[in-house]
């Protein structure tokens, strides 16, 4: 009897220890997990090792029309959320873009023409920003029937070259009609091809290049004066309640927020400009002139991506107990114009966020096309390009994830992004 009672009494402590340990196995954390619960960003995915080594995004799957794209499979990491991880996302990579997307364009650049005309007087050149912007078309529809590829810069800086060497040539002729006692109309061919032929020589590109530098700073000054009000509070909110996130500025001209210390900078990590990379440049700007073409838009998106992955890596290196089981990154890309900002970053697998602003925030991106044709003044483009614009931005309608009209909703439009919403 004594013996029957002590082998229940075993089998009894046996079955609460295994009780006891699966329970304890049950409500243990996953290994690795965060003691704050905020999962670091560009983790690993816990289905497998991504190839060589390297996580990058995972690319929605949306169909691009007429974007000429790059194979994306080999560049993007192709993933099967499952379930639970398709309920939230967490934001790896914010983008953004500069003008009329964080400031209004056209004050911006008012302000840095007037610079401009300033710097002409201050070496003897009497000139209106309108001659520059025209000199800057006719510059940019020669090379493209010449199939010469410019960059915005390149083109500015030619339109400053040409309209001081026409300025030098009138004072010229002048001198010489007044020599001759005589008109200018009636120098002869000869005299008036010495004068040209002087007035190009007479051309200093170190004065060249210091008047594009003061409209380049005043650029930059103007941009940061000009703020659109809510976005400052917005990037506060958002680095508070993603602190991971890498954020940067993808942009088809010269601006940096890097560059405006007093008001942008210390939100993002780095700029990307479709200027930076010549061949990438080449390739674009040539394509863009180009109606039968189509612009690759993909090839600035991928260095933000890689750069984006970079200051991503380094930051994780700080970090200890990396979670190894969570949700791929999403890249977010914010943009006021529909072929660049939604076509190009979409096709690269970034989720979108169209900014389609108010009135009041005197944008200019949709303005310029159909049924509006309201062209700023400082447009150079050719009617060529504003209509091959038009036609990719039909295509990428389809590609806008959300679309808000004041920058006060931008924290919100991430978070549904995130939620699936």
């Amino acid at each position: 009897m004594r013996i029957l009672l002590v082998t229940a009494l075993v089998g009894t402590l046996s079955i609460r220890h295994h009780v006891e340990a699966f329970s304890l196995q049950m409500n243990a954390k996953p290994i690795g997990s965060s003691s704050d619960g905020i999962p670091p960003p560009f983790r690993a995915v816990a289905s497998g090792p991504p190839p060589s080594s390297l996580l990058r995004f995972q690319p929605p799957p949306k169909s691009v029309l007429s974007l000429r794209l790059a194979s994306t499979a080999t560049d993007v990491l192709q993933t099967s959320p499952t379930t639970s991880e398709t309920k939230q996302g967490t934001l790896g990579l914010l983008t953004f873009d500069l003008d009329d997307t964080l400031y209004p364009i056209d004050p911006v650049l008012n302000d840095a023409n007037n610079v401009f005309v300033q710097k002409m007087a201050q070496y003897g050149y009497s000139i209106n920003p309108q001659d520059i912007v025209e000199a800057g078309k006719r510059i940019r529809e020669s090379a493209g029937k010449n199939g010469v590829a410019m960059s915005h810069t390149e083109v500015r800086l030619e339109a400053i070259r040409s309209e001081m060497e026409r300025n030098m040539l009138e004072k010229k002729l002048a001198e010489c009609a007044e020599d001759w006692a005589t008109e200018v109309k009636d120098l002869t061919a000869p005299l008036k091809a010495s004068a040209k032929k002087w007035a190009k020589s007479a051309v200093s590109e170190t004065v060249v290049e210091s008047i594009y530098s003061a409209w380049e700073r005043e650029r930059h000054h103007s941009a940061e004066r000009h703020l659109y009000p809510e976005i400052i509070t917005a990037l506060q909110k958002i680095r508070e309640e993603h602190p991971d996130v890498v954020i940067g500025a993808v942009t088809d001209g010269k601006a940096n927020p890097m560059l405006m210390v007093f008001s942008l900078a210390p939100y993002f990590d780095f700029c990307m400009s479709w200027e930076d990379d010549a061949a990438g440049r080449t390739e674009f700007y040539k394509e863009l002139g180009n109606v039968d073409g189509n612009a690759d838009l993909q090839w600035i998106y991928k260095a933000a991506i890689e750069k984006g992955k970079e200051i991503a890596d380094a930051k994780k290196e700080l970090k200890k107990d990396i979670d190894m089981d969570d949700a791929p990154p999403v890249w977010i890309h914010v943009g006021d114009d529909l072929a660049y900002d939604v076509g190009g970053s979409a096709s690269c697998g970034a989720k979108t966020i169209l900014l389609d602003l108010d009135d009041e925030y005197h944008q200019t991106a949709k303005l310029r096309f159909p049924p509006y044709n309201n062209i700023p003044a400082w447009n150079t483009a050719s009617n060529d390009e504003i209509a091959h614009r038009k036609a990719m931005n039909d295509e990428a309608e389809s590609m806008v994830d959300k679309r808000v009209s004041r920058l006060s909703m931008l924290p919100d439009a991430i978070a549904e992004i995130l939620n699936n919403e």
